[in-house]
């Protein structure tokens, strides 16, 4: 009759698990709690949420702690992008935020413009300006977190998947505040991603401003491969070889570039791996990316 649903809920501390919502007096009854056993092995760690006024715009952010944390101590941090652009970050479960917070990271992930669930004009803030007023936002959520103590501003890594791979690999041509970079599934060069990825048309025209041959100048210009020669950040690459949302070739186009540059890069191809394999994907082939993500980090800013 509708008066009940079965829905997976998370939290900021707990994975997803089957939760039966009574919709006519708001109520609800966790189900199962298939998470306990990793969770009394795992503690998670807190999460703080913050916001901060940049232009007209209120900017979400978050930032997840390491479980044993001490504000005595400093600490690397990771910036997490997300992808889309009109993707977003929300108050559930963060897998990925949850390993690196737990391996002693300090974690910022936000919702800049651009970002879905604001409403119309906040997610077409990004509309024609990847790389511009986005990324002012990411480094604006840097710089205030950078305010603390116990944040260790030579310890910066930075962590991007799709758009969120776009922005990393745009973040190290722009600035050398960060000391490691895993760059996952990019879009690197507009102009060839255009004729690669599966939605072109209806994706890149409103996303890059038309076409690239009415636009081909402002489609070079908002192309982090442009600005490959201005690395000195460490990139690892890392994606799907069935990749066919951003094709493997955007990746294998900025390995070639920093690679012929002499920048210090490295390049992992996952056999099989979709665009969405780390979370749909074989479970070994998921596990694997997440290894990288971490030993890279670790190798790098430890």
């Amino acid at each position: 009759d509708g008066s009940r649903a079965a829905v997976l809920a998370s939290t900021l501390t707990r994975p997803n698990e089957i939760t039966a919502v009574d919709l006519a007096a708001s109520e609800e009854r966790q189900l199962t709690d298939v998470s306990a056993p990793y969770l009394r092995d795992h503690k998670p760690g807190r999460t703080e949420r913050f916001t901060f006024r940049r232009d007209d715009l209120d900017i979400e952010c978050w930032l997840t702690f390491p479980p044993a944390f001490d504000r005595k101590k400093q600490y690397p941090l990771v910036l997490e992008v997300h992808g889309g652009p009109n993707g977003f970050f929300g108050n559930g479960w963060a897998a990925q935020h949850q390993m690196l917070a737990s391996a002693g990271y300090l974690v910022l992930y936000i919702n800049p413009r651009g970002s879905s669930t604001y409403g119309r004009d906040f997610v077409s803030r990004v509309f024609e300006d990847w790389g511009g007023e986005d990324y002012e936002d990411q480094m604006a959520a840097v710089d205030r977190v950078l305010r603390r103590s116990y944040v260790d501003e030579k310890r910066l890594g930075i962590h991007g998947y799709s758009y969120g791979g776009f922005m990393t690999s745009w973040t190290v041509g722009h600035t050398d505040r960060f000391k490691s970079a895993v760059v996952a599934a990019p879009v690197t060069n507009l102009v060839s991603m255009y004729g690669q990825t599966d939605i072109a048309v209806q994706f890149g025209e409103q996303q890059w401003g038309g076409t690239p041959w009415d636009n081909f100048d402002a489609y070079v210009e908002r192309s982090p491969i442009t600005y490959a020669p201005n690395v000195k950040t460490p990139v690892l690459l890392l994606h799907g070889e069935a990749d066919v949302r951003c094709p493997i070739s955007q990746s294998e186009e900025y390995y070639t570039a920093l690679k012929r540059l002499g920048k210090p890069v490295e390049f992992v191809r996952f056999p099989g791996g979709f665009h969405g394999f780390t979370r749909t994907g074989h479970p070994a082939i998921a596990r694997a990316y997440h290894e990288h993500v971490l030993e890279w980090f670790d190798r790098t800013l430890k």
